[in-house]
């Protein structure tokens, strides 16, 4: 929440005649003074005072953190000082409980808010200079204000600018917020950073209001070839640098044995001790309850009190969390009562995230002197939490999980929806590439009423420059419209790559700037998927209308034919200047920051871990399939090849008067009633998502709509029926599938439960004699499986007999 000192706009009206007036209203035209625009006062010779005496180091920090950050961008030299200079320009530090200087008194408005981590913002003119007071509550409000400060200054070559509407007084809206960055082989950059990275990064996010830091000192996984140091030192590290800032430190330590072991159990916490032991500072340590890890609430409970009795030798003060991430209801409920009944004094409070029961369920049954966390997925785009609405299969297939992935429209709407219900937030994030997302929750978190593209504009003023923040903001702005709707038909992706190219030409000194190539890889990246995937769909195509011809031609020629045309895609590179653009912007981006984009080149953890260089030539149409349906089909016999190659032919234009959906396919899905929009449903609770499966480590041969699926699909709607013809729907998918049509259960007379395996559904006359079919299907409880196995919709056809 914040406060401005507002400008009100004066209209000023002649005194003329009723009559006159109407005739000016007619014509458009009335004068009034337009308010006036605010005016920036550049500042070239400044200084830094402190308090006096010992300063905290949240003061230290500010200071420092405001000096460096201003001379990187400015060149200026400011010295720090608790003296007052006797000349030139002044940032003044101080909390509000230090005396005020009696021949500088300070203005009253606006007035600080008295909330810890507060802090007001005031200029004053003393003779011929400018002061700038940064007056916070506490000394994270010193902190927080000089971030403000360094988020809103105009930069150039030499000074600081400052805009007359400067004054502000502002509070957090949430008391946490904060990011996980763990040193681990399974993150796709923080693993390859120095200690001096981790904290330009950390001081980075405290610049836009972020007071919280998460590592993970115990994780079980192979050591990755990036590391500069070994885990516990950088850890220890880390716990170092949120000391020097005055920011929580918090640890995350999943226990993926059976608690039951008493021997593993022991040597857990003798890990514990350790990490307490070495950390400088440890505010909260949060225990996942699965996802991974796989104990029981009866066995977790004991554990975390154990836990806390180490903790509190080293960190007296500090607590325990717990999340109920893969907990099933009854689990859920035994942890709710526990709480309740026992009020656990190192209970912090719980954690609420991917995998968990809906955080308005774990907020009623937590009692009020216990927080709720949430711990919001800010780093995948499917396969989680929040996944892209109907992303692109030209998109899922290449970019994949963990790609560069500004969301900052989705992300706030999800923020405002679950904000009520948390005390704060400790993001899930595995890598650099979801850096807008984080700053979005994190202003959010401070500011609930900022927009989006307030938000962007900061984001862009302070980690590019001044001049570029109005074409930066829209330009990220763009990218995340790129991954909204048909790829095919989404012409501002082309667009968006050009505005991009333009900007790399007019600011070429971002050349070398990490978050500058991030997002000129990803608008290169999302062209280049587009036209890669609508040439290759043609070439499907050509194909096709091969495999047509194969009674005329032979089934032999016609297979030669086809495989030939699709074999272009491989000789044929559509676009070697994007395609050589996104290798050399993966090149800079692992030299800049440590971005592994590649398993084979850059030593990612793996392909699923934002692995993007490695898909670059991924086929976007079923080469893979058809190739592999051509080698099986040549051992047919001859009348049966013609059949197979048919149905290959056909498999998505099922003749005159039939139907043919991709379910999850948001180009190849007309029939498909989407449900509310993310707009308002951002959870998309109230209806399904596509989802992608994940096969052979992302390089599956299958046919993509075999891998592309609805859980169950809102319905699929078929007006201008024949009411007097034959219908049959078909299905595939995997697991069962309980199909009505226009509201009645209807039998099935084939029922493959494979992947890629046939469902047949006959359609009663008498259901259409309305000329409308409406497909639905009832829901299957299936909680006691993995999703994985859990049944799902692929494909739906309507063929007209």
């Amino acid at each position: 929440m914040q406060t401005k000192k507002s400008h009100t706009a004066v209209f000023a009206f002649e005194k003329v005649s009723t009559r006159f007036i109407k005739i000016l209203l007619i014509l458009g035209i009335i004068f009034f003074r337009m308010p006036s625009v605010a005016q920036t006062v550049y500042l070239q010779n400044l200084h830094i005072v402190t308090g006096s005496g010992r300063l905290s180091n949240a003061e230290n920090a500010a200071s420092v953190m405001l000096a460096e950050e201003i001379k990187k961008r400015t060149g200026l030299q400011i010295s720090v000082s608790d003296n007052w200079p006797a000349a030139g320009n002044i940032i003044l530090l101080r909390q509000v409980s230090e005396p005020i200087r009696k021949e500088f008194p300070l203005q009253s408005e606006p007035a600080l808010i008295l909330k810890p981590e507060s802090f007001r913002i005031i200029d004053q003119q003393e003779g011929k200079r400018t002061i700038i007071v940064v007056e916070g509550y506490d000394a994270r409000g010193i902190l927080f204000g000089a971030g403000y400060l360094l988020r809103n200054f105009i930069y150039k070559a030499g000074a600081v600018g400052v805009e007359e509407n400067l004054p502000v007084s502002s509070s957090p809206d949430k008391a946490m917020r904060g990011h996980q960055l763990g040193y681990r082989n399974t993150a796709n950059s923080y693993d390859a950073w120095t200690t001096a990275q981790y904290e330009q990064y950390i001081r980075e996010l405290v610049i836009f209001g972020t007071n919280s830091i998460e590592s993970i000192p115990i994780f079980e996984e192979e050591k990755s070839p990036h590391f500069k140091m070994l885990p516990d030192e950088m850890n220890a590290n880390i716990s170092a640098i949120c000391n020097r800032y005055d920011l929580d430190y918090w640890i995350w330590v999943p226990a993926q044995f059976d608690l039951t072991d008493t021997v593993k159990r022991n040597h857990y916490l003798q890990r514990i001790d350790k990490i307490c032991r070495m950390s400088v500072r440890l505010n909260a340590i949060f225990f996942p309850g699965g996802d991974p890890g796989d104990n029981t609430p009866e066995t977790v409970l004991p554990l975390l009190k154990d836990m806390a009795e180490i903790l509190k030798k080293y960190h007296p003060k500090a607590t325990v969390w717990l999340s109920l991430q893969g907990y099933k209801p009854a689990q859920n409920q035994t942890v709710y009562h526990y709480v309740q009944e026992q009020k656990p004094v190192w209970l912090g409070g719980l954690v609420t995230g991917p995998s968990s029961p809906p955080v308005e369920e774990t907020r009623a049954a937590l009692p009020p002197e216990y927080k709720l966390r949430y711990y919001p997925d800010l780093t995948h785009n499917v396969r989680c939490d929040f996944p892209v609405p109907w992303w692109d299969p030209f998109f899922n297939f290449t970019l994949g999980r963990e790609s560069v992935n500004p969301r900052p429209m989705h992300y706030s709407a999800l923020y405002h929806f679950l904000s009520p219900y948390m005390d704060g937030f400790i993001s899930y994030s595995d890598g650099v590439h979801d850096d807008v997302n984080k700053i979005v929750w994190t202003r959010l978190s401070w500011d609930n009423d900022i927009s989006v593209r307030d938000i962007l504009l900061e984001y862009a003023n302070f980690f590019f420059s001044s001049p570029v923040k109005q074409d930066a903001a829209d330009g990220i702005l763009a990218l995340e419209a790129s991954w909204q709707g048909s790829a095919i038909t989404n012409g501002s992706i082309q667009s968006t790559l050009v505005f991009w190219q333009q900007m790399e030409e007019k600011y070429r000194s971002l050349t070398t700037n990490w978050r500058w190539q991030m997002y000129l890889l990803r608008a290169n990246y999302d062209a280049y998927a587009r036209k890669r995937g609508i040439y290759e769909a043609g070439l499907e195509e050509k194909a096709n209308n091969i495999l047509r011809d194969a009674a005329t031609i032979g089934a032999d020629e016609a297979m030669n034919k086809a495989q030939h045309i699709l074999e272009e895609a491989s000789a044929n590179q559509i676009d070697t200047t994007l395609r050589n653009k996104i290798i050399f912007l993966c090149d800079e981006l692992f030299h800049s920051i440590g971005l592994q984009t590649s398993v084979k080149k850059y030593k990612a953890s793996g392909e699923e871990r934002g692995a993007v260089l490695d898909f670059l030539d991924y086929p976007l149409n079923n080469r893979w399939w058809i190739e592999d349906r051509f080698a099986a089909i040549k051992k047919l016999p001859a009348i049966e090849q013609l059949a197979a190659l048919k149905e290959i032919a056909n498999w998505e234009h099922p003749g005159t008067g039939s139907y043919y959906d991709d379910i999850g396919n948001v180009s190849k899905s007309p029939h498909v009633v989407r449900g509310e929009s993310w707009i308002t449903d951002p959870l998309m609770r109230k209806s399904d998502n596509p989802s992608f499966d994940w096969w052979n480590d992302g390089f599956s041969r299958q046919r993509h709509s075999f891998m592309c699926n609805l859980r169950w699909p809102v319905a699929l709607e078929y007006n201008g029926i024949d009411s007097n013809a034959n219908y049959i729907v078909r299905v595939t998918g995997y697991g069962e599938c309980f199909l009505k049509i226009n509201g009645q259960r209807v039998a099935h007379t084939l029922y493959g439960k494979g992947i890629g395996e046939i469902k047949e559904f006959p359609v009663p006359v008498e259901l259409i004699k309305n000329g409308r079919i409406y497909i639905t299907f009832d829901d299957i409880n299936e909680d006691n499986i993995n999703w994985r196995q859990q049944s799902r919709v692929t494909e739906v056809w309507l063929i007209k007999k």
